[in-house]
């Protein structure tokens, strides 16, 4: 593991109004990890995703990417840095079929000439070529969340960040993206996730970051959270 982060969050607030979503939150992502973000509802998870993602800008504090300052960058530009995001909502286009919404999402990182290819890349590398070329809307819900990280997945990141890639899943849905968020990693690819099943949580993650009230609350190993005293009073034993 490189010895500097891929990506810092250094004392990250973020303030809507009166209210405080996230207070003085430091996050640090090293190279290849596969990192988890846990807490109960409200916590401030997917407000630290699209601050990362420049979504949201921050009210106070910084946010470093490759060792570079990023915390005024555009969405776009950290994208063009290496920052890609899946949404926990799918945002597929349904009237458009598998093979449209990836050229899409290709855009400006393929040349003309190489769109299909990469397309078929996307496709092998999420492991959907089985699902043929149909219309979105006929896709399971499960299968729009693969088409959507294989879209997130067009301009090339550094660094993957899903919101709750297998919520609404069933249980092989669930298995098939454990196993395929497992592969990417493998393949080198940083990733950042949130989710609320802890059987996902400690079949994939590495390392667990706790949140709770908009603060970092705990920080370790998958077991190191599961037998925390604190964390289970304020989240696992209220799954």
């Amino acid at each position: 593991m490189s010895e500097k982060p891929l990506l810092e969050l250094i004392n990250v607030s973020k303030q809507f109004g009166g209210i405080q979503a996230v207070e003085d939150f430091n996050l640090a992502i090293y190279p290849g990890e596969l990192h988890c973000l846990i807490g109960p509802n409200g916590a401030g998870k997917s407000t630290v995703f699209k601050m990362i993602t420049g979504l949201y800008p921050v009210s106070s504090g910084r946010i470093r990417f490759k060792d570079k300052d990023i915390t005024s960058l555009s969405s776009f530009k950290r994208m063009r840095e290496g920052v890609s995001i899946k949404m926990q909502t799918p945002g597929v286009y349904e009237e458009l079929t598998l093979r449209e919404n990836l050229r899409i999402a290709i855009g400006n990182y393929a040349k003309a000439g190489g769109i299909d290819k990469r397309i078929d890349e996307l496709i092998d590398l999420v492991n959907i070529r089985e699902l043929g070329n149909p219309e979105v809307r006929n896709l399971s819900h499960g299968q729009q969340q693969w088409l959507e990280i294989a879209m997130a997945l067009a301009s090339e990141p550094e660094l993957l960040l899903l919101d709750e890639p297998a919520a609404g899943m069933g249980t092989e849905e669930t298995h098939f993206t454990a196993m395929l968020v497992k592969r990417l990693n493998e393949q080198g690819l940083t990733t950042i996730f949130i989710d609320h099943d802890m059987d996902f949580v400690s079949e994939i993650a590495k390392k667990v970051t706790v949140m709770h009230f908009g603060r970092k609350f705990a920080e370790g190993s998958v077991e190191d959270i599961k037998t925390n005293e604190g964390v289970k009073e304020i989240y696992l034993g209220n799954v």
